[in-house]
């Protein structure tokens, strides 16, 4: 039956002879050889062979195509996975890095805080909420002899009982998170100022205690306030003597006088020239017992308190006061000199030491009469002028009398020495620091002074209206 199958390989005629034996099995249910037979019913195996080897050959081939897309499909997927994996590897490379970096930079961090705390020309105390040493720095062991290993964990009171400090000061500021400063002293010996704050970390709250030694400080600031004492003295004591010497002088010179025309004269010839030189030394020394009592009130008025003031009521006051207090040997009278004052309506009173306010107006009053009286003008004149502008009142004393130098100029609000190392330009008798310093320092003002030969010599005071 087979023997027409123009196949000699023996495998092949196998698989035949199976697969004939497979169509004779089904047989009973299809012919499924029935498009593969010939009109005399034989059937057709070559073709039925080439049919199965190309179906098979199909299905391998489709089979085939499958695997190359997996296999492609497979390779993508190991590319993407490599590339994930290579990106996981950088990421986390970077991490790391990135994570030993922000540790290098902590761990230096935390020595440079530590350096700060430990350079810090101060004490410094960490406390816990127990009261207890959490902090303590080279500071703090050089001060009080106690090494922080000996102390850390312990009580303050217990570790360091010298302290100027009490528990209850502490738990104040634990319990109200303000900060409290305590200054200790013992004058001349030395000056502390203690700091308290609460600190918070992670939820528990402790305290930081400062404690700065300042005597040096305190001591240094203490000889500038004594050095700026002696030459407000100074200037004061140097201005009364001068103002003092003037009417003193008149009467010694009165009393010779007399003297002498007593000597020449019979007593009934001169009884009118003694008259008027006993009337002189009379006003003589009721200007001095004005200058004199106008440097007690001044004395007495350092414990005021600063009080409304109104200020052109002030300034008259004061050209009423050197009227009584200033006359030159040459027999000129501030009362005799052409004062004239323009004040600007409803100026607001401000807020004053009105004694000190007085000797300031006074000393420049003092200075427009000195330099009037040495001046050649034939009418001297002083122009006081009080005006408002914003937030500000200007005072301006005004006279035309001898100018002041450029380097007067500089030395005039300077205490008691000169700004420069030549010769001090304007005589400390003469000079306005005291006012100055009364102005700036007491009323928070500015003061200035300009002066040449055209338009003469002008104070310029500006006050704050609060």
């Amino acid at each position: 039956m087979y023997s027409d199958i123009p196949y000699s390989d023996a495998s092949m005629k196998k698989w035949l002879a199976t697969l004939a034996l497979s169509s004779i099995s089904i047989h009973a249910y299809a012919d499924i050889f029935l498009h593969f037979k010939n009109p005399d019913g034989s059937t057709r195996w070559q073709y039925v062979a080439n049919f199965s080897s190309s179906v098979l050959i199909l299905t391998l081939l489709i089979v085939m195509i499958f695997l190359l897309l997996a296999n492609r499909r497979a390779g993508r997927a190991n590319r993407e996975l490599t590339d994930i994996r290579a990106t996981l590897e950088d990421r986390v490379a970077r991490r790391t890095a990135s994570l030993i970096e922000t540790t290098e930079a902590l761990k230096s961090r935390e020595e440079y805080i530590t350096s700060i705390v430990e350079s810090m020309p101060l004490m410094l105390i960490g406390l816990n909420q127990r009261m207890e040493i959490i902090q303590w720095n080279r500071v703090a062991e050089t001060s009080t002899g106690r090494p922080i290993a000996s102390v850390l964990g312990k009580n303050l009171w217990e570790a360091y009982p010298a302290i100027t400090l009490t528990s209850d000061q502490v738990a104040e500021v634990l319990q109200s998170k303000k900060t409290l400063t305590i200054k200790h002293s013992q004058r001349d010996q030395y000056y502390f100022d203690i700091t308290i704050y609460a600190l918070t970390d992670k939820g528990e709250t402790g305290v930081v205690i400062l404690v700065d030694d300042i005597t040096k400080q305190m001591k240094a600031e203490n000889k500038v306030a004594e050095r700026d004492k002696i030459s407000s003295m100074g200037e004061l004591a140097s201005a009364m003597a001068y103002d003092i010497n003037l009417p003193l002088q008149s009467i010694l010179t009165s009393l010779l006088d007399a003297q002498e025309k007593v000597a020449a004269n019979d007593l009934n010839n001169i009884k009118t020239e003694l008259l008027a030189t006993l009337k002189n030394a009379c006003f003589s020394g009721q200007q001095a017992s004005s200058i004199i009592q106008n440097l007690l009130d001044l004395a007495n008025s350092h414990h005021d308190e600063k009080t409304p003031t109104d200020i052109a009521l002030l300034m008259d006051q004061s050209i009423k006061l050197a009227g009584n207090l200033f006359t030159d040997l040459s027999g000129l009278k501030f009362s005799a000199i052409n004062t004239t004052r323009h004040y600007h309506q409803g100026l607001p009173h401000i807020p004053c030491y009105q004694s000190e306010l007085q000797q300031v107006f006074i000393r420049l009053l003092r200075n427009a009469f000195h330099s009037l009286n040495g001046s050649a003008q034939l009418a001297p004149a002083i122009n006081i002028e009080i005006s408002e502008f914003y937030d500000s009142l200007w005072i301006k004393v005004q006279h035309n009398g001898r100018p002041l130098t450029p380097l007067e100029q500089e030395d005039i609000f300077q205490p008691f020495f000169s700004i420069s190392e030549r010769e001090p330009a304007c005589p400390v008798e003469h000079r306005l620091s005291y006012s100055y310093f009364i102005i700036t320092d007491h009323h928070d003002g500015q003061m200035s002074v300009t002066s040449d030969e055209k338009f003469g010599t002008c104070f310029n005071i500006q006050l704050p209206l609060v």
